[in-house]
This record gives structure tokens, C-alpha cells and sequence, in this order.
């Protein structure tokens, strides 16, 4: 039974690595609890408190105070050197003074406009810079006897990077940590700016009291407003200051709750307090964290928070209108969301919860959906493009009127008018369970003939079988193959691709040879192919004759596992697609025999195999719509189906007549024209099976 933490008081206790499936902790105090590596799934942590303790809130609060006590003094220190150089003592010093002041300023602008991190950079090769002007001043200086103004520039200019450093680095951490975690900005600063000026007040000696006073409060005053600044930019997400982040969200995170490597798969932090709580590497399959507060400044590295867009999304819900370009959002809880006119290219949404979530409008091309649920989600005017769904994709249960497939609302689903309830499921799911063959020349239907029985024969364990064949236009022919759900498409796909080209290249060079090298004619016969009206005519009227033989080599069932395949071609009458078949009537006559050694039906009212079959070839040899050649090539497996009945308990055998009919079945699929054959396929071989164990 799940274990009861309502409300509890678990600061500071330790879970690490326990197996908490379940818990509940809705509302309790795990400020500093330690949750490293437990298994949390379906755990609820509603409302909860996660943080640090307050003991470690004073350690945080005190080392703010030294870092910001640095900064401060630093630009203390470097007011007062900018104001006393200015003083008009000597033209040495308010050189010293102006290279001060705009070293300060421009390095400021360069934090500001470019980053910290940029900055650095830039400092590193200041500080170079100014470590060898001041090697050379003084040389120059031991070599010349100059005064010690010329020296005060340099050294001005080298101390003024160094003050920079200082200022920019420890100033805005300070900062950023009280922002992140102490939440004491304001008497921190009062009791570091305090003591900066009186340090520079003892520094400088009571003689230029009112030049260090001037001067200590200036530097100050503009020095915790700019670190004042950058860190509130830092925490707000602003990329230029992610490094400042990073540093401050971890150091207020040391002493704060952990999930660190976490299993949270379906927990729940809805409203749960997050600040300062570490999440690194922690598994976060639908987790919810709607309403969460202070998640922001939670440490989220290795997981979908990282990105700001992201985490906003999963706390508030709202995305409406907004870009998510590319994001991972790989698991994410999104039940409910406001994706309306989002805009998801190329996300990554696979395993992410969508139900109820509104997605009316949004663009989802090319947005990965692999076992996304969208069960109740509103999906009307949406841009499916190019996404990419399974057959664990739900969809059942979507909302949905119409969709389009290309950007810019082109190519509407349906064309006009609303989708019935469940058409929208029913279209996708057609497509889950389709291999489309497109050919953009035509289809040389001898070569595709090849082709697809090979692909059949090499796939035994997956039915395939041909749905519609399409004339979309200008040569382009698209063929739906039905493939079962969990099939490789894509294999299947390349597979025939592969038979295709390799036998349309063979085939081509032999239509060269007989048309005298006439490319065009060969383009004018393939294009002409793609109208499915003269697609029997054309392949049976051909006035070339193709003297073409393709033997294929398939392995041997108990003696090799080479699969490789070879293609030949010679002068002889033949057949292209590797089985030989021969002279029509001869080819006929042999399976007349073959059948009549078949056991007679006892039953007048009860067709055997012997009498299905006679009824199939019949059907084969009297359909006007073929051709004497794709007759004989019908007849070859109706003699492999007769021989199967001689011994229909061999497993050889049952291989045999499988591969027979599911060649029957592509045959009828491609020639539509032929009625009475396909009619005969689809009444007899259901009828055929069940004799020979099928």
C-alpha cells in the first residue's frame, strides 16, 4: 500500500534510492529532504514545500554578504580613483583617470549588450593588454627617469580592468544568489555599500575625506545597479546571462531538496513550491507541474525543463500563440494545454500527453508524435505536414473537422464540408497501415509485377497486400500497399525500391535494343501506363516483343542463408520475373494434370480442392482482360497450389501454397480490369486455404 506523508514534516529526511511508488506527500514540509535516486512514479507531491532549511538560507545569506561586501568595495574603490584622478593636480592623472572611467564604461556596455561570459573574454585580453603596458612604462620609466604620473597611467589602466573583474563577476553572482534563493537583496546591500564606503574612507586618509566620500558612494551607486541589473536579467532567462544563472540557481540549491536521478514518472507537483530543489537527470515522463511555483529557480539540467519556453508551457499550460520551434517536449503533461496557433515545426512530442488540449490551428509540421495521446484534444485546422505518428499514436477520441496537409492552409482534409465523427481517426489510421510507391515517370507495370512479388516472398510473416492504386497526373502514380501496423516501412519501402530499379534498368535496356535506342518512345509507354484504363490494353497489344529471362536465386531453405539475388537476361522467349513460365498452353496443359491427380470432392454439393482450383483456372484462361503471358504467369501458381494439395500437412508444402496465393493476391490487386479474374481470387482462395491447413 502507497505510504501516507500528508502534511507531514520531512525537513531534512532522507529517502534516497527508496521505492515510493505512489506516496503521497500533497502539502508536506520536505524542505531539504533527500529523494536522490527513489522511485517516485505516480507519487503526489500537490502543494508541497521543497527548498532549503532556514539554517542553510543564513549560510546563503552570508556568503551573499561577502561577495556583495567585494563588489561594492570594488566599486567604492573605483569611484573614488575615478574622481580623484579627474582633479585637475596633473595632466598625468586625469589621463589615468579617463582611461579608468572608460575602461568601466565600455566593459559595462559589453556586459549589458553582449554578456558575461563575452565580457570575460574581453577582460582576459584587457588584463593582457594592461599587464604589458605597464611592463613597458616601466622599462621606459627605469630607462628614462620619467616621473611617477606616467606610471600612475599605467598602473590606473591595469587596476581599472582588475576593479572591472571584480565588480562584474563577484557583484553579480552575489546578487543573483539573494535573487535566487536568501531573498535578502535589500539589507545586504545597505550593510555591504555601508561598509564599502568606509573602507574607502580609511584607505584614503582623512585629507581627501571628501573626495573618498564623493567618490566611494558614486561607485556604489552605479556598480550595484548595474550587478543589480544583469542579475535580475540572469533569473529572467536571458540567455547573455546564463552562466550567471546557473552559478547562482546552484548555489542556492546547496542544503535544498533532491530529486537528483529521480524516478517522477506520472508524479504530480501541481502547486508544490520548488525553489532551490534539484531535478538534474531525474526522469520526468508526464510529470505535472501545473501551477508550480518557483520552478524557474529550480536546477533542471538533463531533463525537458531546461529550455524557459518549455518549463512556461508546463506550469501555466499556455501556449497560445507561441513558438516551440524545434523544443523537446519528449513525455511532457500537457492535459489541457492552450496550444491554439502554436507554432510546433520539428518538435519533439513523442509520449506526451495531449488529452483535452487544444491544438485548433497549430502547426504541427514535421513535429515528431511517436505514442502522443491525444485523446479529446481539439485538432480542427491543424497542419499535420510531414509529422510523424505510429501505431501508438491515439488518436481515437480526437477532435477534429477538417486538417491540412501542407502549410500555408493548403491541401484541406476533407476538400470540403466537416469530418464525420471518428473519419479523422479512420484517415490516419489508414496511413499507419499503408506503404506508399510513388512513381513520378509511370509505372512499368512487368518491372513493378517483379518487384512486389519478390517483396512479397521475402517478407513471409507479413501480409501485404495492394489497397488502391492512384493516377494523380503528369506521370506521377501513387500504389498503397497494406502492411501491418508494426511493420518496417521503411525497409519494406527501400526493399522494393532496391527490386524496382534494378530490374526497370534491365528492362530498359532491352526496350533500347528493341525500339533502336528510341528513349522517347519508352518515356511516351510509361507515362502512357500511368492511365489505369489502358493499363491492360497497353501490356497486352505491346507490338514489342521482350526477350527477356530473370532467374532469381533465393536461399536455400536448409542449406544456405545467402539471400542475394541475381538477374539474367538472354535472347530466348521467356519470362522476366524468375519462374520460367513458359509456352501458355503449355503452361496450361501442365496444370490441368496436375489438378486431375487431386482427390474428387465425395460431396456434389461441397466443392473440393480439386474442383476450386478447375474453377480458378477456368476463371484464368477465359478472362478476355489478360494477355496469353499474364495468363501463364496467373496459371504457375495455381499448378505450385495444386501440387501444395497433394501433401497439404508438409510444412514445405503450406510455404508453397502461402507464397502461391499471396502471389494470386498481387496479381488481382494490379489488374483491376480483369473482373472476372480478381472476382475469382477473391470468392475461391478463402474457400482454397482451409484444404491445405491455411
Amino acid at each position: 500500500m502507497p505510504e501516507d506523508f500528508r502534511r507531514a514534516n520531512l525537513r531534512g529526511r532522507s529517502f534516497k534510492g527508496q521505492d515510493l511508488t505512489g506516496a503521497d506527500f500533497s502539502y508536506a514540509d520536505i524542505r531539504g529532504a533527500d529523494f536522490t535516486k527513489a522511485n517516485l512514479t505516480v507519487a503526489n507531491f500537490t502543494g508541497a514545500r521543497a527548498g532549503v532549511q532556514k539554517r542553510w538560507l543564513i549560510g546563503q545569506s552570508l556568503i551573499s554578504l561577502a561577495l556583495s561586501l567585494v563588489s561594492t568595495l570594488s566599486s567604492a574603490i573605483a569611484g573614488y580613483l575615478v574622481v580623484y584622478l579627474l582633479l585637475p593636480s596633473a595632466e598625468q592623472n586625469i589621463i589615468a583617470g579617463v582611461l579608468v572611467l572608460a575602461t568601466m564604461v565600455v566593459l559595462s556596455i559589453v556586459i549589458i549588450r553582449r554578456g558575461l561570459e563575452v565580457a570575460l573574454g574581453v577582460i582576459t585580453v584587457a588584463v593582457a593588454v594592461a599587464v604589458a603596458v605597464a611592463v613597458a612604462v616601466a622599462v621606459a620609466v627605469a630607462a628614462a627617469g620619467a616621473g611617477t604620473g606616467t606610471v600612475g597611467v599605467a598602473v590606473g589602466f591595469t587596476g581599472a580592468v582588475a576593479v572591472a573583474i571584480a565588480i562584474a563577476f563577484t557583484g553579480v553572482v552575489a546578487d543573483a544568489i539573494i535573487g535566487a534563493g536568501a531573498g535578502a537583496d535589500a539589507i545586504i546591500g545597505v550593510v555591504a555599500g555601508a561598509g564599502a564606503v568606509v573602507g574607502v574612507v580609511a584607505v584614503a586618509g582623512a585629507g581627501t575625506l571628501t573626495v573618498a566620500v564623493a567618490g566611494g558612494f558614486t561607485g556604489v551607486v552605479a556598480g550595484k545597479l548595474s550587478t543589480a541589473y544583469i542579475a535580475w536579467r540572469a533569473l529572467a532567462g536571458d540567455e547573455k546571462f546564463a552562466l550567471v544563472r546557473r552559478i547562482a540557481v546552484a548555489c542556492a540549491a546547496i542544503g535544498g531538496t533532491s530529486f537528483r536521478n529521480a524516478d517522477l514518472t506520472d508524479a504530480n507537483f501541481a502547486q508544490a513550491i520548488l525553489r532551490s530543489t534539484d531535478f538534474r537527470k531525474a526522469t520526468v515522463i508526464r510529470t505535472c507541474w501545473s501551477r508550480s511555483i518557483r520552478l524557474d529557480r529550480a536546477r533542471v539540467g538533463g531533463t525537458i525543463l531546461l529550455e524557459p519556453a518549455v518549463r512556461g508551457l508546463l506550469v501555466t499550460g499556455n501556449g497560445k500563440n507561441k513558438a516551440f520551434i524545434g523544443d523537446n517536449l519528449k513525455g511532457a503533461n500537457l492535459t489541457g494545454a492552450d496550444l491554439s496557433n502554436a507554432d510546433l515545426t520539428e518538435a519533439d512530442i513523442s509520449g506526451a500527453i495531449l488529452q483535452n488540449a487544444n491544438l485548433e490551428r497549430a502547426n504541427l509540421t514535421k513535429t515528431q508524435a511517436l505514442n502522443a495521446n491525444f485523446d479529446q484534444a481539439k485538432l480542427t485546422g491543424t497542419c499535420l505536414e510531414a509529422w510523424n505518428i505510429d501505431s501508438t499514436t491515439q488518436l481515437d477520441g480526437a477532435i477534429c473537422e477538417y486538417v491540412y496537409l501542407l502549410n500555408n492552409q493548403r491541401e484541406r482534409r476533407p476538400s470540403s464540408g466537416n469530418f464525420a465523427p471518428g473519419e479523422f481517426t479512420k484517415l490516419f489510421q489508414e496511413v499507419l497501415s499503408t506503404v506508399d510507391l510513388i512513381f513520378r515517370n509511370g509505372i512499368d507495370w512487368k518491372a513493378f509485377t517483379y518487384s512486389f512479388n519478390n517483396l512479397v516472398l521475402d517478407n513471409e510473416g507479413t501480409e501485404l497486400s495492394i489497397q488502391s492504386i492512384e493516377n494523380k497526373g503528369d506521370g506521377v502514380v501513387v500504389v498503397k500497399v497494406n502492411a501491418p501496423p508494426n511493420a518496417d516501412k521503411a525497409r519494406l519501402h527501400s526493399e522494393f525500391n532496391q527490386n524496382y530499379e534494378i530490374s526497370l534498368k534491365a528492362l530498359e535496356a532491352k526496350y533500347q535494343a528493341e525500339l533502336k535506342g528510341k528513349d522517347d518512345l519508352i518515356t511516351v509507354y510509361r507515362e502512357q501506363s500511368a492511365n489505369l484504363k489502358d493499363i491492360a490494353s497497353l501490356l497486352a497489344n505491346r507490338p514489342v516483343t521482350i526477350d527477356v529471362n530473370a532467374t532469381a536465386e533465393s536461399k536455400s531453405m536448409n542449406e544456405s542463408t545467402d539471400s542475394s539475388r541475381k538477374i539474367e537476361f538472354s535472347n530466348n522467349q521467356g519470362d522476366i520475373f524468375g519462374n520460367a513460365l513458359g509456352d501458355y498452353s503449355t503452361i496450361s496443359g501442365t496444370v490441368s494434370k496436375t489438378i486431375q491427380q487431386l482427390p474428387t470432392s465425395t460431396d456434389p454439393n461441397q466443392p473440393g480442392i480439386k474442383e476450386l482450383l478447375t474453377q480458378l483456372q477456368t476463371a484464368i484462361e477465359t478472362d478476355s482482360n489478360l494477355n496469353p503471358e499474364e495468363k501463364a504467369e496467373a496459371l504457375e501458381p495455381i499448378k505450385d497450389l495444386a501440387e501444395a494439395g497433394k501433401e497439404p500437412q508438409a510444412g514445405t508444402a503450406q510455404k508453397t501454397a502461402q507464397k502461391a496465393i499471396r502471389v494470386l493476391q498481387g496479381m488481382a490487386a494490379q489488374l483491376p480490369t480483369a473482373t472476372q479474374f480478381v472476382e475469382a481470387c477473391t470468392k475461391l482462395l478463402p474457400l482454397i486455404k482451409p484444404f491445405l491447413g491455411l
